[in-house]
């Protein structure tokens, strides 16, 4: 198992080092996070990176990444464990055929360890031989607000409790990373458990370090044009701006239509890359290109 950084500086170039180009504000987030071991939440809009630090910071720590995608109605069967129903059932006739069903002992161990069908939230409190793992809830803003209370005792102690086995404790707590797109407010209760960081858009310089390290073969004039053209995008009257996932997107699909700069009829032609509403397309294509474009070209 790797050594934590030792410095904000050393977890800085860490993280460049896996194409990670983090604000100095946020690399010191995770930093605190490792060393006081607490979880880390992040929000921010979609797209600028949030998912993307927890996976990075699994492979930094050389550590198994274990995510949980949240969404409406996840429940405690999906998230934290539940029973393997079917085996037990052919447990019990079993029992019947040898005579045993009445047995109080032999009912009880059909719910034992064996019968447990673990889910992420109990899978991270497990150590593996590379250490503890690093959990990613994410999007926790997607799931009801009910669930929420699921997370308060593993998040202040690292355990959870399951009726018919007692309290199930991490030998070494996890790296937890939490992220949102803030659709909603999360609750107080988990935020105090937690050390918040919000990240935002990147700079124009961050930006076009981000995109020359995620596609390297992308000419440097066009990858100047396209972050130029994206920031511009982002002060527009849009319903959802493009986020530095979708720059990266629309350069590997500039590179890939062999395009060495920015003209109207290919921004047209591949908005559908940078942009998902499609009122946002067509207010974009409907007089704002060239203006856009002239600011893209610097």
């Amino acid at each position: 198992m790797p050594p934590l950084p030792a410095t904000i500086d050393d977890l800085q170039t860490a993280l460049a080092g896996q194409r990670y180009m983090a604000e100095r504000s946020l690399t010191t987030a995770i930093f605190l996070a490792l060393k006081l071991g607490k979880p880390l939440f992040l929000e921010g809009e979609a797209g600028v990176g949030k998912t993307e630090a927890a996976k990075v910071l699994a492979a930094l720590l050389k550590r198994p990444l274990i995510r949980l995608q949240c969404y409406e109605g996840l429940d405690i069967n999906t998230a934290v464990y539940e029973w393997n129903y079917a085996r037990q059932l052919l447990h019990i006739r079993l029992l019947e055929a040898q005579g045993k069903a009445r047995e109080a002992e032999a009912l009880e161990n059909i719910f034992g360890p064996d019968f447990l069908l673990k889910r992420p939230l109990l899978l991270a409190l497990e150590s593996t031989p590379a250490g503890p793992p690093v959990l990613l809830i994410d999007e926790l803003d997607r799931a009801d607000a009910e669930f929420e209370a699921f997370l308060l005792e593993i998040l202040s102690d690292f355990q959870i409790t399951i009726p018919e086995i007692g309290v199930i404790r991490a030998a070494a707590p996890p790296v937890v990373v939490i992220t949102s797109n803030r659709t909603r407010e999360i609750h107080d209760a988990l935020k105090r458990r937690c050390l918040y960081h919000w990240i935002d858009y990147p700079s124009f310089e961050r930006e076009m370090e981000i995109v020359l390290a995620r596609a390297p073969h992308a000419p440097e004039a066009l990858a100047r044009q396209v972050v130029r053209f994206a920031q511009a995008l982002r002060q527009e009257e849009l319903y959802k701006a493009p986020g530095v996932a979708e720059t990266l997107d629309w350069i590997a699909a500039l590179v890939a239509l062999d395009q060495h700069s920015l003209s109207e009829a290919v921004i047209a032609d591949t908005l559908g890359v940078l942009l998902k509403y499609q009122d946002d397309i067509g207010y974009v294509r409907g007089g704002r290109i060239p203006p856009l474009l002239l600011q893209a070209r610097g």
